[in-house]
């Protein structure tokens, strides 16, 4: 079920997402929850890179990783032909 809410934002950024649903011919409503899941996954990503940034700063933990990831590198060496699972793939990114 879908709520509504009322927010207030700046001419600019009124102007700003009009232009883009006219560009875009989508709904303004949807340019801004596109708008708000790209911040998501960006400050998502950011995290994750914080967090592997501190685990490399821990020799010790960060060696014990790579050796966990050798171990799976070898798993790729089955002997079984590539697939390709393109068609699968969420081309939109959502």
């Amino acid at each position: 079920m879908t709520t509504s809410n009322t927010i207030t934002i700046s001419k600019q950024t009124q102007h700003t997402i009009r232009a883009l649903a006219a560009k875009t011919r989508l709904p303004a409503q949807e340019i801004v929850e596109r708008a708000v899941e790209g911040l998501r996954r960006k400050l998502l990503f950011e995290e994750a890179n914080a967090a592997y940034a501190a685990l490399q700063e821990q020799p010790a933990t960060w060696q014990a990783i790579e050796e966990e990831r050798a171990a799976w590198d070898a798993a790729q060496a089955d002997g079984l032909a590539k697939e390709d699972w393109s068609e699968y793939s969420n081309a939109t990114g959502a």
